[in-house]
């Protein structure tokens, strides 16, 4: 005998589904932020040694896609050199591998104090600071993981360059090539 349905428990079983592929997502990045430094710099080329007394020390409030940030001041901050696809632009759609770089940059930068070095420019036409920024060993603040190189190093992003902040260009066309080589992040998942 069949037993009847109420017409709550329809409805029930996708609203489970739904909470539970969000909550997971939410999960994978929570404990990617949980990623310490040294097992970020293990999968990485981005590591190196930078005199952190040359540049300025900020937090960072928020992530607003993957290569911008929201910093203490209020200031936004747009990474030089590295363009990583569109999640939040008000004519576009979000991009193929938006999401994941901006879920990566989240889970390496958001709430954490970093390290900014300016190029040449202060800022874009939007008044956004550009910055290179680095993610300091807590045990040796001077051994750094250089965050633009790592995202297009990692295929979360391509190069970009606009003169006259061109310091790492040729460093940042190594770590694409070796991205694309390897077939990483965008160059695998988007045509």
């Amino acid at each position: 005998m069949l037993k009847k349905t109420k017409l709550w428990q329809l409805y029930i079983i996708p609203f489970l589904f739904v909470i539970l592929v969000l909550s997971g997502e939410n999960t994978s990045l929570y404990f990617d932020k949980l990623q310490s430094f040294e097992d970020i710099a293990k999968e990485t080329n981005a590591l190196g040694e930078r005199d952190i007394r040359q540049m300025e020390k900020v937090h960072v409030q928020k992530v607003i896609d993957g290569d911008t940030i929201k910093i203490d001041s209020g200031e936004n901050v747009r990474f030089i050199g590295v363009d990583t696809p569109e999640t939040v632009h008000p004519k576009k759609s979000v991009q193929c591998f938006g999401k994941e770089a901006s879920n990566k940059t989240k889970s390496l930068l958001e709430g954490k104090d970093i390290y900014m070095e300016k190029d040449i420019s202060e800022t874009d036409r939007y008044g956004r600071l550009l910055r290179y920024l680095y993610i300091p060993n807590p045990d040796s603040p001077e051994e750094v993981i250089f965050v633009n190189e790592y995202l297009i190093e990692q295929g979360y992003g391509t190069v970009i360059t606009y003169p006259p902040d061109v310091k790492y260009h040729e460093q940042f066309l190594e770590a694409q090539k070796q991205a694309q080589d390897e077939s990483r992040g965008l160059w695998s998942k988007c045509n």
